[in-house]
């Protein structure tokens, strides 16, 4: 198993640039798919443990909106785009014009439709990126979405998904569209091991800075 606290600023560099890469590529898919210019906030890219996952994205108890999905191939994982209840109203205000006066109400069907087709492009634009970066084949499974409170649906996702690693590999990234935050939380929670085989792929060796 790597040694985790052996990386150094290199490695989180070329992480970033992964992220960047990554956010740059879903701003722009989200910009085509609402018709409107989207800027993008820097990402920032960390390595957390997975069991202050739902922290990370305000607790346990915080109503989300989740799309998940499995990554086979040469580096095996599971990734979470997650969004806070307010930034998928968000979104969904600014891509359909549903108003954002009624958020308690539930989502329709086409507003759930829609939160899974951005998820669904904007994981995309992300693992298709890291594909392209590391050389390594990553296949997605078809995307899941679910709204619920974090720590149900991480605990759901990964009993659905299968094997869960220790760490995860966090994006913490903004969208902006004129004056509107859509704030996004992208995790590669990868197998055991499979964080290796990441860094190996990026030339980057885990067993010291």
């Amino acid at each position: 198993m790597a040694n985790f606290s052996n990386i150094g600023d290199f490695q989180f560099d070329v992480l970033r640039e992964v992220g960047n890469i990554g956010a740059g590529h879903a701003a722009t898919a989200l910009s085509k798919l609402i018709q409107k210019e989207v800027d993008m906030k820097v990402p920032q890219v960390n390595i957390i443990p997975f069991d202050e996952v739902a922290d990370f994205v305000g607790g346990a108890e915080a109503l989300v909106v989740t799309v998940f999905l499995r990554v086979e191939g040469d580096c095996p994982s599971n990734m979470f785009f997650i969004q806070d209840y307010d930034s998928a109203r968000n979104l969904l205000a600014q891509l359909i014009g549903i108003e954002k006066d009624h958020q308690d109400a539930l989502l329709s069907d086409m507003e759930v439709s829609a939160l899974h087709e951005i998820g669904n492009i904007l994981a995309g634009s992300y693992l298709s990126s890291l594909a392209d970066f590391t050389k390594l084949s990553l296949q997605p499974s078809v995307p899941a979405l679910a709204i619920d409170m974090a720590g149900a649906i991480l605990s759901y996702g990964l009993i659905e998904l299968g094997r869960v690693g220790d760490f995860a590999l966090t994006i913490d990234t903004a969208f902006f569209e004129g004056n509107e935050q859509v704030k996004g939380h992208f995790f590669l929670i990868p197998d055991p091991d499979s964080l290796e085989i990441l860094f190996r792929s990026l030339g980057v060796p885990l067993d010291g800075n």
